[in-house]
C-alpha cells in the first residue's frame, strides 16, 4: 500500500487564537455593493480569509512579544534603536540606518531628497507606493522587467530580474536625468519572483560605470534569498543570510517595509552607505517621521522588528512558506485558474486576463475575479493590474497574499475549494467600471460598479 504524502506542517504551535465568522452570500452581496466593489473598502470583520496583503498582517512570535516587553521608550537614543540598528547593520552591511514607520515613509524621504521634476527612476518593476512617490516628486518611474516575465506560464526561475539591455539603453537615453536605479526583491508586481545575484551584480556594474547609485527595495529579501538557495545549485551551500548579504553588499542603499520580511505589523527603514546622504535623509525624516532614533515608531516596534529580521532567515520557516504558496498555486491550476509560474514567495497570482478573456483590461478582469471570490466565500484578494497601475500595468493579476504564520493548510484548502466554485462559472463574470477615483493610488479608495 502506498503511503500518503506528507502534508505541509506549519513550523510553529498556535497559542493565541482570533475568531473569524462566515457571512452569508446575501450579506456579502450587500457588503460588496456598499463597498463600491472595492475590497479595500470592506471592514475586516466581514472577511473570512484575508489575503489582501502580506504587509503587516502576520502573527508575531513569542520572542517578538518578549522583546516588546524589554523595550526602551526613551524619545532619543533609546536602547531599542541600537538593538535594531545592530541587526540591520549585520544583515545589510550598511552603517547608516534610519527607521521609519513603514516602507513607503522611507520611499517618501528618499524621493524628497534625491528627486526633482524631470528625473527618471528605473527599476525592474516599481510597486504602487514607490511609483506614487516618484511621480509625486515630478519624476517618471520606468519599469524594465526581464523579457522572460512577459510569459506568465514559462518556467524561468528568476523572472524578477531586470532587463539589462533596456537598462543600458534607458540610461543612455536619459543621461543626466537618472538619480538612482531601484531593484525590488522579490519582484512583487510581476508575481513575487526572485532576482538572481548575477543580475543584481550586472545592474550595479552598469550603474557604477555611470556614477548612479543602485538601491534595493528589500521588503522580501529573505524570500528572495530562499529562492536563490533552492533554485540555483551554485548557491545551495550558502545560508539565506549569506546570500542576502552578498546582494546587499552590491547596493548603495536599501529601503524596506518591515511589515513584510521583518514580520511585524508596522515599521520600516532606509539603510545607506554614504554618511552625507544619511544626514540629508535624517534631516528630512525628522520633520515628517520623528527623531532619527525612533522614526515614527515606539521602542516596542523597533525591538519586535529586530527580532523578526532574525527569525525570517530561519530555513524551516522559509521552506514552509514557499511550500504553502506552491500548494495553493497547484490547487488553483487543477481547477482551471491559470497562475503565474513558477509560484512566487509570498502570494499566488492568478492571471485574470487568461482566466477571463471575455473581459477586456479596461473593464478590470482581476477586480471582477476578486469580487467573485469574496462573493462566493468571503475571501479578500487584491487586483494588481489595470486598476492599480493604469496604462503602466504589465497584465491583470489577482494576488492572493498569504500573511505570515496566520493561516493553516485547511484555510488554504478552503481557498482552493471556493476558487473551484468560481472557476465553474467564470464565463458568467462581468467587468466593472469606475464610478469614483482619486488622482493617485486610485485602487485603494475607488468605487466601481458592475457593467
Amino acid at each position: 500500500m502506498d503511503l500518503p504524502p506528507l502534508p505541509i506542517i506549519e513550523p510553529f504551535r498556535i497559542r493565541t487564537v482570533e475568531p473569524i465568522k462566515l457571512t452569508t452570500r446575501e450579506q456579502r452581496e450587500r457588503l460588496l455593493a456598499e463597498a463600491g466593489h472595492n475590497l479595500f473598502n470592506l471592514a475586516s470583520r466581514h472577511v473570512l480569509l484575508d489575503l489582501l496583503t502580506d504587509s503587516g498582517t502576520g502573527a508575531m512570535s513569542t520572542e517578538q512579544w518578549a522583546a516588546m516587553m524589554r523595550a526602551d521608550e526613551a524619545y532619543a537614543g533609546a536602547a531599542s534603536f541600537f538593538r535594531f540598528e545592530e541587526v540591520v547593520q549585520d544583515i545589510t552591511g550598511m552603517a547608516e540606518v534610519i527607521p521609519t514607520h513603514q516602507g513607503r515613509a522611507a520611499e517618501n524621504i528618499l524621493c524628497q531628497v534625491l528627486l526633482k521634476p524631470g528625473d527618471v527612476v528605473l527599476g525592474n518593476t516599481h510597486f504602487d507606493t514607490t511609483r506614487a512617490h516618484i511621480e509625486r516628486a515630478g519624476a517618471e518611474a520606468v519599469d524594465l522587467p526581464a523579457p522572460e516575465a512577459e510569459d506568465t506560464r514559462s518556467a524561468f526561475d528568476f523572472k524578477g530580474n531586470m532587463d539589462l539591455d533596456r537598462l543600458v539603453a534607458d540610461l543612455d537615453a536619459h543621461a543626466g536625468k537618472v538619480p538612482l536605479v531601484i531593484v525590488t526583491i522579490t519582484n512583487n508586481a510581476l508575481g513575487g519572483h526572485p532576482v538572481h545575484p548575477d543580475n543584481v551584480r550586472a545592474v550595479k556594474e552598469i550603474c557604477a560605470a555611470r556614477g548612479i547609485p543602485m538601491f534595493l527595495d528589500a521588503a522580501r529579501f529573505a524570500e528572495n534569498a530562499a529562492f536563490i538557495r533552492r533554485r540555483d545549485p551554485a548557491w545551495a551551500d550558502k545560508t539565506e543570510k549569506q546570500i542576502a548579504r552578498e546582494i546587499f553588499d552590491l547596493a548603495d542603499g536599501a529601503l524596506m517595509s518591515g511589515k513584510k520580511d521583518a514580520m511585524v505589523n508596522i515599521g520600516g527603514f532606509a539603510a545607506v552607505r554614504d554618511p552625507d546622504l544619511a544626514r540629508r535623509l535624517r534631516e528630512t525624516g525628522v520633520v515628517i517621521e520623528g527623531f532619527p532614533t525612533y522614526g515614527g515608531l515606539s521602542g516596542r516596534d523597533l525591538d519586535a522588528m529586530a527580532q523578526g529580521l532574525r527569525e525570517v532567515l530561519d530555513p524551516d520557516y522559509l521552506d514552509y512558506r514557499l511550500a504553502t504558496v506552491r500548494y495553493l498555486s497547484r490547487g488553483l491550476e487543477e481547477y482551471g485558474l491559470p497562475t503565474v509560474q513558477p509560484a512566487g514567495g509570498h502570494a499566488v497570482f492568478i492571471d485574470a486576463r487568461a482566466a477571463l478573456p471575455h473581459i477586456p483590461p479596461e473593464q478590470f478582469p482581476a477586480q471582477a475575479l476578486a469580487c467573485a471570490l469574496y462573493l462566493e466565500g468571503g475571501i479578500r484578494g487584491v487586483e494588481i493590474g489595470t486598476l492599480m497601475f493604469g496604462d503602466a500595468a504589465h497584465g491583470d493579476l489577482l494576488r492572493l497574499a498569504l500573511p505570515r504564520r496566520v493561516y493553516t493548510q485547511s484555510h488554504v484548502d478552503y481557498v482552493i475549494a471556493i476558487a473551484a466554485r468560481v472557476a465553474l462559472r467564470k464565463d458568467e463574470l462581468r467587468g466593472l467600471r469606475i464610478v469614483r477615483q482619486s488622482e493617485r493610488l486610485r485602487h485603494f479608495t475607488a468605487e466601481l460598479a458592475p457593467l
